[in-house]
């Protein structure tokens, strides 16, 4: 799978590397924050953040997201719209609408990982109209429906 990628940014692939998997296992991409000096993100606050990239999948049967990571979620920095989704015709910059959603100001430094980048497979349905379902066990239950542990 071949993504064109833009750097917008000249300290992206200088002073940070390019978004790249760190392990053998990993799906996700870290993606830094493009600021020219410290940022402090006050509680509640949610800012967009540059990330000096922009990129086009031009595949229709793929699309990214963008996700928190989880030891910025765990002192309070996650994503505004929780999940970024980057639609294969997308050519623009990536930003990260970041959210602070603890008590104390977070500090974003020049070049911190706030984010992580998926590629996915997209799977486009053909819907079939039907005016009712074939009857299953679980039916119409809902939310807890099946227990709560």
């Amino acid at each position: 799978m071949n993504i064109q990628l833009r750097v917008l940014d000249e300290r992206i692939g200088r002073d940070w590397p390019l978004p790249a998997i760190q392990t053998a296992g990993s799906a996700g991409m870290d993606l830094r924050a493009c600021l020219n000096a410290p940022f402090d993100l006050q509680p509640n606050q949610t800012e967009m953040i540059s990330t000096g990239l922009a990129m086009h999948i031009a595949d229709p049967g793929y699309a990214a997201v963008i996700l928190a990571r989880s030891g910025q979620a765990m002192r309070g920095l996650v994503m505004g719209n929780q999940i970024g989704l980057i639609d294969s015709d997308y050519q623009g910059e990536l930003r990260v609408l970041c959210w602070n959603r603890s008590d104390a100001v977070i500090r974003i430094e020049p070049g911190e990982r706030i984010a992580q980048l998926v590629v996915l497979r997209v799977v486009v349905p053909q819907f079939s109209l039907v005016d009712e379902f074939a009857p299953t066990e679980r039916g119409t239950n809902g939310f807890g429906s099946t227990g709560t542990s």
